[in-house]
């Protein structure tokens, strides 16, 4: 816990008054309209920043040149067939900017991220698909007439002109009022919601608050799922006379890049239920994918009055120009009534835009307020990846499979988001409370978790069928399944099927009663939270890329649990599994085959999630050293945390495998794996060779957490071998390691083998989080992360930039290759929190405050709500919009009461194992009976 406050030297607090006069924050503060005292803040005509991408040097163009080559060949391959390659360098879409902000939506159904200037971009509805240039034609904008007509204010509600807005004289964009400046415009983030601020601008006597709300919502698996998000208005007139508003909502029917042009979209108005009423977008999407349709909505009150306009066009040939629209609106402040009635439109033509309005009127009076709340939502119901395969959205359980469903989603939203804040505080409340934590940490704590929406999530469903993840392998490939203890049942996870009716997968001409239908997991029926993915990156597009995840998933566990047992569950029957498709490995030009027996995949695919594993094909991973003990090490974690007897029985097969596998990697018999000479882990640009500190670090962790487990679950003689092999291993690795200060890179003699590396007690990190023994003395721990502190954080940016991975003990940072003189924000919040598990709190929030400095800050590279995997120190960022990141809630994780749920063995595990089972605090799911199991029920 902190002890106190530890920032005291450091501006650590970014007030609200700082941005907006203290008496427009006290007239804004009804309703939810004022912005939070923690915030992430930025001026909306703060210049949007290029921000600048990384580049290899001289040396290590050479020696990559022949991964190169082959990359480029596969991504020609890749193209092709019409999909995209994995990881695609060579392919840039537009110039990255500094301008993101908080997305839109719940979790898994496709994202819309908002940037902080207002504009629509990084449209992410088709899977692993980021549209990232803005539609300019999706906007806010206000028109305000004074009583009399003397004052009279358009002007969209974004700053600046934009790109892609068109000449001064067409009929299009450019005839809009973009006259806001932003110089008194802000904007507040504060995920899952912001606000922006318009304090007199473009009337100076009227206040303006945009208030976004998504359904983020912890242990929430039902509202978390949904499309949609809220913008709130809050309206105070401080003028003498009565000021008419109307906020107008314009829509392009588009997923994003030119998709509005492709022809056949189709726009329907529609009057809901309790004052709901606006527009649907029917949007044909192209390549068989699913249709999209939008609905934008706004909430007719006794004082607020609700018209659209079905169809308007960009174009000069349009039967209405977006001129046209907004002459309309600059004269009467609203549409025509008669509007409703008109019905669907005609399909757009291929190359005509086809945009829709929704406009909100209202009458204000002097010194009066008012709010005016607007909705948008996306209706995509099944999504479909490049290799053919469908399945429902998680929300369709709620909504059902019909498109129309964005109108009862835009209905729900509105009638439900004051429920939703209530919920968001009553989570956030504690944390931005504690007078003991700084005010950076607070924010970016929230803030780095918009990559669970805006990382191109999935959520389908039900949990993937086993017999649908079998049956279909058993047609592509030879399929080999571990039958270990008689368990040839386990990758079934404890399903049973009715044959194929019951997959979650479905075709185009399938009986939407046969959709419907899904397979249960009987042993969590109640607890069935469908199926996740999320992207290593949106430059990386690989499924729950497990490396990674390691360092993301304390944000899963610490929010959403069983969405993190079920992507467990699914790498556990995974580990069981041989896949034989030949696949060539790009850094050496060999081929091998696609999943081996016993290893952890590296990811759960590209474009054939669950079916066709490791999309990842620069090496082969299943060489690698580290996936195996990170898998022993999250379940572990997972099990201690939760406390569910159940999982640790399901996977327990798994994790057997997955240890027993590494064997083979060692060597010499000393019970320590030993790296080969090439890098054979998460840092796969950086070579190792013999005994790492990282990947060995890794493996002392996973055997004591195999001990623990093994004890836990009553299986005494795994529990005493493994914990044989710990000591055995444990004074091997310090004995070619450990030089009195920290640990070296690895053992091997090259010039950097004594390197410093940032990550190297990434084990140790794990012990600790789980409530586990410590793997080395406290003088070992401390003193190594002492060293850290002092070179790999401090010498870099004079401490403001993060941890840099590697050093040499001469202070020089490590120059081996572009991993190891990169800043990596995940792998500094992973350091952190072991600090603060060490008891070093001030040295872990200092290292962590340089990830905030450089990423986040004004005076940093730009990278919010886009946190990179890493930089250089000269701010080159590599693979925007990434996973790792989220590992800033391992910080929270060690900083809050203990988390474990089962207690570590009363005596310590470096010295001999108790016998009895681990004891059980207090169970957070009720123990599932382990009868049938490998393990003696006690019931």
């Amino acid at each position: 816990m902190v002890s106190g406050n530890i920032f005291h030297f450091r501006k650590n607090s970014w007030p609200p008054e700082e941005y907006i006069n203290r008496t427009s924050l006290q007239l804004l503060d009804f309703d939810g309209g004022a912005p939070p005292e923690q915030a992430w803040r930025r001026k909306l005509n703060t210049h949007a920043n290029i921000l600048k991408e990384f580049s290899i040097t001289f040396m290590e163009a050479l020696k990559m040149m022949r991964l190169g080559l082959r990359l480029w060949s596969y991504v020609r391959e890749e193209a092709s067939h019409g999909r995209r390659a994995p990881i695609d360098p060579f392919n840039r879409e537009g110039k990255p900017l500094a301008t993101q902000g908080v997305p839109l939506g719940g979790m898994g159904s496709g994202s819309i991220t908002r940037g902080f200037r207002g504009e629509f971009r990084q449209f992410q509805i088709l899977p692993g698909t980021c549209e990232a240039s803005p539609v300019m034609a999706n906007q806010f904008s206000i028109f305000i007439s004074r009583e009399g007509g003397h004052k009279k204010y358009a002007s969209v509600l974004s700053p600046g002109h934009h790109e892609g807005i068109g000449k001064c004289t067409d009929q299009g964009l450019s005839s809009w009022g973009w006259n806001l400046s932003g110089q008194h415009s802000t904007y507040h983030a504060l995920f899952p919601r912001s606000w922006t601020v318009y304090d007199g601008e473009p009337d100076p006597e009227l206040k303006v608050s945009c208030r976004q709300i998504s359904p983020f919502l912890p242990h929430n698996y039902r509202d978390s799922s949904l499309p949609t998000s809220v913008f709130v208005y809050t309206l105070v007139n401080t003028g003498k006379e009565r000021a008419q508003v109307s906020l107008l909502l314009t829509w392009a029917n588009s997923i994003g890049g030119i998709s509005h042009l492709s022809g056949d979209h189709v726009n329907e108005p529609f009057i809901g239920e309790d004052g709901v009423s606006g527009m649907l977008l029917h949007h044909k999407t192209a390549k068989g994918n699913h249709p999209v349709t939008f609905a934008v909505a706004a909430c007719e009150t006794q004082n607020v009055n609700v018209t659209v306009l079905p169809s308007f066009g960009l174009s000069e040939g349009s039967s209405v120009t977006a001129k046209e629209m907004w002459g309309k609106m600059e004269q009467d402040g609203h549409f025509d009534q008669g509007n409703f009635n008109l019905g669907p439109t005609v399909p757009s033509s291929a190359g005509d835009a086809n945009c829709a309005a929704v406009s909100a009127s209202t009458w204000v009076e002097p010194n009066g307020k008012c709010t005016v709340a607007f909705a948008i939502a996306w209706s995509s119901p099944k999504v479909k990846f490049m290799k053919g395969k469908s399945y429902h959205r998680r929300y369709t359980r709620y909504y059902g499979t019909s498109e129309r469903a964005a109108e009862d989603l835009v209905h729900d939203a509105l009638t439900n988001y004051k429920r939703w804040e209530e919920e968001i505080e009553k989570w956030q409340n504690p944390i931005l409370k504690n007078d003991k934590l700084p005010d950076w940490y607070k924010f970016t704590l929230f803030n780095e978790l918009y990559f669970l929406v805006a990382g191109g999530t999935i959520w389908i469903d039900t949990p993937l069928p086993a017999a649908d993840f079998m049956q279909d392998q058993k047609h592509q490939s030879k399929i080999t399944n571990n039958t270990n203890n008689g368990h040839n049942d386990i990758i079934g996870n404890g399903l049973t099927c009715d044959e194929e009716n019951s997959l979650t997968t479905s075709s185009e001409d399938e009986p939407e009663e046969e959709d419907k239908k899904r397979c249960l997991n009987l042993n969590n029926d109640s607890e069935d939270v469908g199926s996740f993915l999320y992207l290593e990156g949106i430059e990386y597009i690989m499924w729950c890329t497990y490396d990674v995840h390691f360092y993301a998933s304390f944000a899963l566990l610490e929010l959403f649990p069983k969405i993190e047992l079920s992507i467990q569950r699914e790498f556990a029957r995974a580990v069981l599994f041989e896949d034989q498709r030949k696949v060539k490995f790009l850094a050496d030009g060999k081929c091998g085959i696609r999943k081996v027996k016993g290893a952890v995949p590296h990811d759960l695919g590209t474009h054939d999630p669950w079916h066709e594993m490791n999309a990842y094909n620069i090496h082969d991973t299943s060489k690698w050293k580290d996936l195996n003990p990170k898998f022993v090490l999250q379940v572990y974690r997972d099990f201690a945390a939760t406390g569910d007897l159940s999982f640790g029985a399901e996977v327990w097969p798994a994790v057997c495998a997955a240890m027993a596998y590494m064997d083979q990697f060692d060597r010499d018999t000393d019970c320590l794996i030993e790296n080969d000479g090439f890098p054979d882990q998460t840092y796969d640009a950086w070579t190792v060779h013999g005994v790492s500190a990282y990947c060995g670090c890794l493996w002392l962790a996973a055997l004591q957490a195999t001990a623990a487990m093994a004890a836990q679950l009553g299986d005494s003689t795994t529990a005493e071998a493994y914990k044989r092999k710990f000591i055995k291993a444990k004074i091997s690795f310090e004995s070619k390691l450990w030089n009195g200060s920290y640990f070296n890179y690895d053992s091997g003699s090259s010039n950097n083998s004594k390197s410093i590396q940032a990550d190297q007690l990434a084990g140790q990190w794990y012990m600790a989080s789980s409530g586990l023994p410590n793997l080395f003395d406290d003088f070992k721990i401390r003193s190594t992360l002492q060293k850290i502190y002092e070179f790999n954080v401090m010498k870099v940016g004079g401490g403001r930039m993060g941890a840099v991975n590697g050093m040499h003990p001469n202070g020089k940072v490590d120059e081996t290759c572009m991993q190891s003189r990169e800043v990596w924000g995940g792998v500094t919040y992973g350091l952190a929190a072991t600090m603060i598990h060490a008891g070093m709190e001030a040295q872990g929030f200092s290292t962590a405050e340089g990830i905030f400095t450089a990423g986040w800050s004004e005076d940093g590279f730009g990278y919010a709500f886009q946190t990179p995997e890493g930089w250089t120190m000269d701010g080159h960022f590599r693979s925007l919009v990434y996973m790792r990141p989220l590992a800033i809630w391992g910080m929270q994780w060690a900083l809050s009461p203990a988390k474990v749920v089962l207690s570590a063995p009363q005596i310590n595990m470096m010295d001999r194992v108790d016998e009895s089972p681990l004891s059980v605090k207090k169970m957070v799911h009720k123990a599932k009976c382990l009868n049938g199991s490998v393990f003696n029920c006690a019931c």
